[in-house]
């Protein structure tokens, strides 16, 4: 099982306010390949159900950035918690 504490050090080192990390970036960062389950929107969008605890969430969480499955599935758009200005990506 992939350590998500390194993707949480990765994205507490960032300085965007927003960015993308494809798939196969994130499996980088962790050393280890994400499961089949992080293909779907539900895995990784952290306010889609908040009380649901699951590591990969509370990384983002703890880094200070909401996660989202691009629509394609290729990666995960991080926005930072605090941001000013917020886009709806389709």
């Amino acid at each position: 099982m992939p350590d998500y504490d390194l993707l949480r050090d990765h994205l507490s080192k960032q300085t965007l306010d927003e960015f993308v990390l494809s798939m196969d970036e994130i499996e980088a960062i962790l050393d280890d390949a994400l499961p089949r389950a992080s293909f779907r929107a539900s895995w990784w969008e952290t306010e889609r159900a908040p009380d649901e605890k699951m590591a990969q969430r509370e990384a983002c969480i703890a880094a200070g950035y909401i996660a989202t499955r691009l629509p394609d599935g290729t990666g995960v758009r991080f926005r930072k918690k605090t941001a000013k200005s917020v886009r709806k990506w389709v």
